[in-house]
């Protein structure tokens, strides 16, 4: 008899146990499905994917830049990283005349350092970069 009555309240409270944790849970996914949560998750999900596409564009841009650089430099036969300027077109003069014109599929692109109000302010960049307003997820 004993034995039945304590297998009867080990089953009562786990039933009780199970009870309560199951209303928890319910409360808690009908307050995660309210609209006005529903709205604030798909917002912060949305800003989120914003930012991912805004840095995907600076890996764009900075690859690009990098690419274009390189391109360049491997067209004068410079090292990477160095321009040409219109002072050192001296230098090439020495080409045959078929590699100097667009005949030959050769493109020189001449740039001069612009002073004072000149400056092109997308290439001045002030302060740090600001990679992403992204917080760190939660685990």
């Amino acid at each position: 008899m004993l034995k039945r009555v304590s297998w009867f309240v080990s089953g009562a409270i786990a039933g009780i146990a199970g009870a309560g944790f199951a209303k928890r849970k319910v409360k808690q996914t009908a307050a995660q499905l309210a609209p006005t949560n529903i709205a604030k998750t798909a917002a912060a999900r949305v800003r989120e994917k914003g930012h991912d596409v805004a840095d995907a564009v600076r890996d764009g841009r900075d690859a690009m830049r990098a690419k274009e650089s390189e391109l360049r430099a491997k067209l004068v036969g410079e090292p990477a990283g160095e321009g040409v300027h219109a002072d050192d077109l001296d230098t090439l003069e020495g080409l045959p005349g078929d590699q100097r014109g667009a005949a030959s599929g050769r493109v020189i692109i001449i740039e001069q350092p612009l002073v004072g109000d000149q400056r092109d302010d997308r290439d001045e960049r002030v302060g740090p970069r600001r990679l992403s307003r992204r917080r760190p997820r939660r685990a």
